[in-house]
């Protein structure tokens, strides 16, 4: 006789949480009865890929990762448009609240918390005002192209990456847009001032508009009271009115955590977890994503979420091998015809040198960032064709004193025997 499987519930839909099982069910496909609880009527779907749908280059179709099928084809059961308000952690029981009203209770002996993060809405007046947005999901794309269908003026709030990608969209839908950022330059945290300079410069000459150093005081209504109605200008701490029927707020999320404190889990910025991705508080219960907090860090990019995926899915197929240890980040911005990528230290500063080459002209500009004979940043715009190459020397910690001269030039060919090595260190 069979033994019984062990249940395994995952809270969440998105793209962490089912990289997690997708590993998992590649080492382990019979360990577990799975259940999932997803807030979304729809299947897994790759968010990030939300702004070309946004720009009309893909469908909602198209970004589906694993449709309806693949649950059934794994025997996993899926509880879509599902709500979870309590998980009792005495009797191992998830109690959620399905889009008809109707109660649904899942035991389990293992508990995934991958519930995402939220988008930060900033506390101004007027922030509940019809066509105010976030960005951060299917219902929310769908009505920033139901808007642009409708009206003209946009302002997007947040000149980091989500909000210029919002904000090209919006433009290539027909809509006039600004962008207003607290900081002095465009992804002030992701490019130094030099960079951001030619970025801004090549989205002007498309057409878009910015407000930098731009603080958001009120979002004015066309209603009876200015806070009523649908909005219809964004007003500034300077005075400037800068009008809009659509207003799209990208600046920043937050882990969602609501329901591990309801479950009295210990959350900091995010539910803390271990190098096993098991909350501290309770391993049975593990959190993995944007909700989860691993050395003091929330990720909110999805290459660390799953790095984290991965070594979750060895723990829970029993294996008990792996150890997530953090993760360097890179980043790219998704707006066609622009190339762009930033990893690591990118403003330099005390004990760093940097390696700088500029070609105004031809809108290239490439800065290397350097300390104790290692690359520790890199700053492309306009020739990213390396940018995976430094992203190695950077994560793998090499030593590239060796490779001073030409580095600024790419990846030279490696005779056999001379493949770089990692950079020594002091002895703690």
């Amino acid at each position: 006789m069979a033994s019984k499987r062990l249940r395994l519930v995952m809270v969440g839909n998105g793209m962490a949480g089912v990289r997690t099982l997708e590993e998992l069910l590649k080492i382990a496909p019979g360990l577990y009865d799975i259940t999932v609880f997803g807030a979304e009527p729809h299947p897994n779907y790759n968010r990030i890929l939300l702004s070309p749908v946004l720009a009309g280059e893909q469908t909602l179709d198209d970004i589906v990762l694993n449709g309806w099928e693949w649950y059934a084809q794994h025997g996993i059961t899926l509880h879509a448009g599902c709500q979870v308000h309590t998980v009792d952690r005495a009797r191992r029981v998830v109690h959620g609240t399905d889009a008809a009203g109707q109660a649904i209770e899942t035991p389990y002996d293992r508990l995934i918390l991958a519930t995402g993060s939220d988008p930060f809405i900033l506390p101004v007046p007027g922030r509940a005002l019809e066509g105010v947005l976030a960005y951060r999901d299917i219902a929310d794309t769908q009505a920033m192209i139901d808007a642009a269908a409708r009206y003209r003026e946009a302002v997007v709030i947040g000149g980091g990456l989500l909000g210029l990608e919002a904000a090209s969209g919006l433009m290539q839908r027909g809509m006039q847009v600004t962008v207003v950022h607290a900081g002095g330059w465009l992804l002030d945290r992701q490019l130094d001032a030099a960079a951001g300079a030619l970025l801004q410069r090549s989205l002007e000459q498309r057409g878009m508009r910015f407000q930098l150093e731009g603080q958001t005081e009120a979002l004015v209504g066309d209603g009876d009271a200015a806070d009523t109605g649908r909005v219809r200008a964004v007003r500034l701490q300077d005075g400037t009115e800068l009008p809009a029927q659509l207003v799209v707020m990208a600046v920043g999320i937050r882990p969602r955590t609501a329901l591990a404190r309801q479950m009295r889990l210990h959350v900091e910025r995010g539910i803390v977890v271990n190098d096993t991705l098991q909350t501290v508080t309770d391993p049975r219960i593990y959190a993995v994503g944007e909700c989860a907090q691993h050395r003091g860090i929330a990720y909110g990019l999805v290459a660390p979420l799953f790095e984290q995926g991965r070594v979750l899915a060895s723990h829970l197929a029993e294996w008990g091998i792996g150890r997530y240890q953090g993760s360097r980040l890179s980043a790219k911005l998704k707006v066609t015809g622009i190339d762009l990528f930033s990893a690591g230290n990118v403003q330099g500063g005390d004990g760093t040198e940097e390696i700088v080459v500029r070609d105004p002209a031809g809108g290239v500009y490439k800065k290397l960032v350097l300390q104790d004979g290692r690359l520790v940043g890199a700053c492309l715009y306009g020739d990213t064709a390396d940018g995976s190459w430094y992203f190695r020397l950077l994560r793998e910690g090499l030593a590239v004193e060796g490779l001073r001269e030409q580095l600024m030039f790419g990846e030279p060919p490696t005779p056999a025997g001379t493949a770089l090595q990692p950079a020594a260190r002091e002895a703690a």
